[in-house]
């Protein structure tokens, strides 16, 4: 059964601001890796956030990072930020478990 993907309001924004090229790769990615499996961690692409409540993941697309939580039957993605951005972010962002 798919996944239904949901953007936040500021991962549209995230979204908006990348470059064309990018902003597609992105958007590859989110069909490719959280359609289906938005769990299944791997060594270079996703990978569970330990210690945190949300976000749950981080999905990996060349200079880009995307955090996204999971439910039963949706991935909500929370933002996507750059590579330089994402500790910071985290940093901001993130809700401890």
């Amino acid at each position: 059964m798919p996944f239904e993907i949901v953007l936040a309001p500021e991962a549209v924004e995230d979204l908006k601001m990348l470059k064309a090229n990018v902003r597609a790769d992105v958007r590859t990615a989110l069909e490719t890796h959280l359609r289906h499996e938005p769990r299944k961690v791997s060594r270079s692409r996703i990978k569970r956030l330990r210690g945190l409540r949300k976000p749950q993941y981080r999905l990996r697309v060349d200079e880009v990072r995307i955090f996204y939580d999971v439910t039963e039957t949706t991935v909500e993605v929370l933002a996507i930020v750059a590579k330089l951005e994402a500790d910071s972010w985290l940093a901001q962002f993130a809700k401890p478990a």
